[in-house]
């Protein structure tokens, strides 16, 4: 059978993932009386309750007697990794843009990957019905982004369709037809997008994605490029460097039919398929004949920008809401994520109670630790921290963010005031029609750790902030943090309403009543800029003298919710965020008083 492979790239919420599913529903992969959830390539829980796509993940159709597999890619920035490696499986991509918001930056980024390894590229206009759409201006958008990334003429001469994915529908013109569904984008991609690659020679296959299963052990996804594979072949892995990484044989071979997974005899050049029965194999080595000895090049990645510690849970409530708490676990559990994730680094620190966890961003961490918490994990996160380099002349350099936010002309001068607090230059300003602009700044990425939250509250919520890294660049000296102090428990026990009632005019409660706390844990926002210990236990006192009047009724603040995310982007050095299954409390690292008190003086005689 024919094959061509195909990669759908976007920014984020313009419809890659919706798109995929009316693609399969209208090349006839379910059954009629087939029950499908909506956007049934997210998959994972964490994916169904954001609303975003994580992982890449392969699917396939059959359109008039062809194969096409789809790869469906995360539009976040923080998940590129994901889309780095897989356009080493495709021959085409198709470029999703909104028809409103026009292209954005992680469709630059995605798209400078795609053009510089020789894909070409089919445009598709999404959400066409918009009340604010502008089709023809995006589409000289989208010419200007390929022309300021190098495409070549042929790249340059992109067929472009127009359609709402939601509705299940594209075509050559916005206005329609709308009858023939999606019939004109399968039979764009038979004509534009090459037939699948081979090479001839035995069997070689590069490793783009790996996944756990619990009955067939490590399964790795990825394009066969020549030969053909069958159950029971004896194959041989090759690293990067090309040394050899094992011998072993294949125990299965899948291939994506559909939403489903099907085991197939034999796996044929040009196809993506996934392999069961190796032990030690990952991402990015080669897999290939015993008679092989150079590995396929896999495309570098893009480095991590941003750390974290994670931390053995040391707090004294440790251990009572999750069972995997010690430093081996926690090591396993981090070295196998790092395995599959190539953008992701992991590294032991000295005292081998912490390690050292680097990413593209806040939200790629984050998610890793909301999934650990899920599995039962205990941890402590410090506040992030940028990876800092050296160049070639020996200074410091940090990276450096392209910020696009999306904003209305009321709050635009609050924006650029916070903005340049943050060290951030601004390159652009102009109208993106509805009474909004389109803000485009550089940025140094540790001024925008924590900026998300403060954005949406300055600006009532209506402001969009995409960021994308753009460059290593000169160190833009100190930045501002958090202007607040915190209100710090000073004894263990349960959290008593009048006592957090009669410290409300200290500063708003990121605690309820009931909650358990402990010396030196954070259950408030001080409304000064130095911290404060306070008593949290203490109750009403009673007597048995009976007034005319009733008591006062203690009626409290609803006190402020601490997201994970939010939560990591507002703790300062000295603190850390406890995680666990159930609960995330925020604490001090060091929970004794009199220990912080030798600290702060230690660091003031250092300065001094």
């Amino acid at each position: 059978m024919i094959l061509h492979n195909v990669a759908i790239i976007a920014h984020v919420d313009h419809g890659k993932t919706t798109l995929v599913d009316k693609m399969l529903q209208q090349s006839g992969s379910f059954r009629e009386n087939q029950r499908v959830a909506e956007r049934v390539m997210d998959s994972n829980d964490l994916e169904k309750e954001r609303g975003i796509t994580i992982l890449a993940k392969a699917t396939s159709v059959v359109w008039k007697g062809t194969r096409v597999n789809i790869v469906d890619t995360p539009g976040h920035a923080d998940f590129g990794g994901e889309v780095e490696r897989i356009l080493s499986m495709v021959d085409g991509v198709i470029v999703l843009v909104d028809a409103a918001e026009g292209p954005m930056p992680q469709t630059k980024f995605v798209v400078s990957k795609a053009l510089k390894i020789g894909l070409r590229p089919i445009v598709a206009i999404n959400k066409v019905d918009r009340p604010d759409a502008r089709s023809s201006e995006v589409i000289n958008e989208v010419f200007d982004l390929f022309a300021a990334l190098d495409a070549t003429d042929e790249q340059l001469d992109f067929p472009i369709l127009y359609g709402s994915g939601r509705d299940g529908w594209l075509a050559a013109s916005p206005e329609g037809p709308k009858e023939d569904g999606l019939a004109p984008l399968f039979d764009l991609i038979l004509d534009h997008v090459p037939e699948a690659k081979t090479e001839p020679g035995p069997f070689r296959m590069l490793g783009t994605l790996l996944e756990a299963n619990q009955f067939l052990g490590r399964i790795i996804t990825g394009r066969i490029i020549s030969g053909t594979v069958k159950p029971n072949q004896t194959v041989k892995v090759l690293a990067r460097d090309g040394s050899v990484v094992e011998n072993g044989r294949v125990s299965k071979i899948l291939a994506f039919r559909g939403i489903e997974r099907s085991a197939i005899d034999v796996g044929e050049a040009g196809d993506i398929v996934s392999i069961a029965g190796l032990v030690k194999a990952t991402v990015a080595d080669t897999f290939c004949d015993p008679s092989i000895d150079t590995p396929i090049q896999a495309q570098p990645i893009d480095p991590p920008t941003v750390s974290m510690s994670f931390l053995v849970n040391d707090s004294p409530l440790a251990g009572t809401e999750g069972d995997k708490v010690t430093s081996r676990v926690i090591r396993d559990r981090l070295l196998k994520e790092a395995e599959g994730n190539v953008a992701l680094k992991v590294e032991e620190s000295k005292d081998k109670d912490s390690f050292i966890v680097s990413g593209r961003g806040e939200l790629q961490l984050a998610i890793l630790i909301e999934t650990m918490r899920r599995e039962g994990f205990e941890l402590g996160v410090s506040r992030p921290r940028v990876v800092l380099q050296k160049n070639d002349a020996g200074e410091i350099v940090e990276p450096i963010e392209e910020v696009v936010i999306d904003v209305d002309e009321e709050h635009s001068g609050v924006v650029v005031q916070k903005m340049s607090e943050r060290k951030a230059d601004m390159l652009e300003m102009k109208p993106s029609g509805g009474g909004r602009l389109r803000l485009v700044f550089h940025a140094p990425t540790r001024g925008l750790i924590g900026y998300q939250g403060e954005l949406l509250t300055d600006t009532k919520g209506t402001a969009i902030m995409n960021r994308l890294f753009h460059a290593y660049g000169a160190f833009k000296g100190e930045i501002s943090g958090r202007n607040n102090g915190v209100l710090i428990a000073n004894e263990p026990g349960e959290a008593v309403a009048y006592a957090l009632w009669n410290l409300e005019d200290r500063g708003p409660m990121i605690i309820e009543p009931g909650w358990k706390v402990y010396q030196g844990m954070l259950i408030g926002i001080h409304s000064r800029d130095n911290d404060l210990e306070v008593n949290v236990l203490k109750g009403k006192k009673l007597t048995n003298i009976r007034t005319q009047s009733k008591d006062e009724a203690v009626r409290l603040t609803p006190p402020i919710r601490m997201t994970l995310e939010r939560s990591l982007a507002w703790i300062q050095d000295d603190e850390l965020v406890e995680v666990t299954p159930k609960s995330i409390r925020l604490r001090k690292r060091l929970l004794d008083p009199n220990e912080r008190k030798r600290e702060s003086r230690k660091a003031e005689a250092e300065l001094a």
